[in-house]
């Protein structure tokens, strides 16, 4: 077998269409011949530092995903649910303490398991529960479902608001830019030296085609069961 692509995940818990890519690429990873790497970066810092402007902002477009949000949950068999004020969850609270504290959770455990299991806690409480993912009640919450201990939180929680994390979380959202990022997620595939960008949970099978591997729909266990 010849030696596994390297795929980067560029994601932000903020963004539902960014759920929908996290699990498809985490459901891939074991049937593509691939290594995936999660990449905790912050969305604001993209929209701002790529001049983009998110699609909410435009009353059609914003009806419009709510509506398309709904079709897609049961598309990729992810329980997605617009929170009661998507507007408020997205815009007005945002993300930032959140990303900081995955950011550190890939820090201090190393990997990116705990990385996996604590971002789609988050996601399942602003994009499934209606719940809120910016106080320490509420990050504490995520990561006690992820399987972290109290006195692991409680050190995450502390390492959240140091320097070093604030810095890494600016750094990776920088490369995201770099990479000539918009918006999320941002899909990077390592091959044969160069780097291939992908925006969005809608380029699958161009992405396999790309990197010589097969797309055979967003749930490739059951679509291989009907086989």
């Amino acid at each position: 077998m010849s030696s596994k692509k390297v795929i980067e995940l560029f994601f932000d818990v903020v963004s539902p269409y960014t759920w929908l890519g996290f699990e498809v690429m985490c459901r891939y990873r074991n049937v593509w011949n691939i290594e995936l790497k999660l990449r905790p970066a912050f969305l604001g810092g993209i929209m701002q530092g790529s001049g983009n402007k998110p699609p909410g902002l435009v009353p059609n477009k914003f009806l419009y995903m709510m509506k398309d949000l709904n079709r897609l949950g049961q598309y990729f068999d992810v329980p997605l649910k617009s929170p009661s004020d998507p507007f408020e969850a997205m815009f007005k609270k945002g993300s930032l303490s959140a990303m900081r504290f995955v950011a550190a959770v890939q820090e201090m455990k190393g990997g990116d398991e705990h990385v996996e299991q604590v971002s789609r806690e988050l996601w399942r409480r602003i994009w499934s529960e209606d719940k809120d993912i910016t106080q320490p009640a509420s990050l504490s919450e995520a990561a006690m479902k992820a399987g972290l201990s109290a006195s692991e939180i409680e050190e995450l929680l502390n390492l959240s608001t140091s320097k070093q994390i604030k810095d890494k979380l600016k750094s990776t959202t920088q490369e995201a830019l770099d990479h000539g990022a918009f918006g999320f997620p941002l899909i990077v595939c390592h091959v044969n030296g160069k780097a291939e960008m992908f925006f969005g949970s809608d380029r699958f099978e161009l992405m396999a085609h790309c990197i010589g591997e097969k797309w055979v729909g967003p749930q490739p266990n059951r679509s291989a069961a009907r086989l």
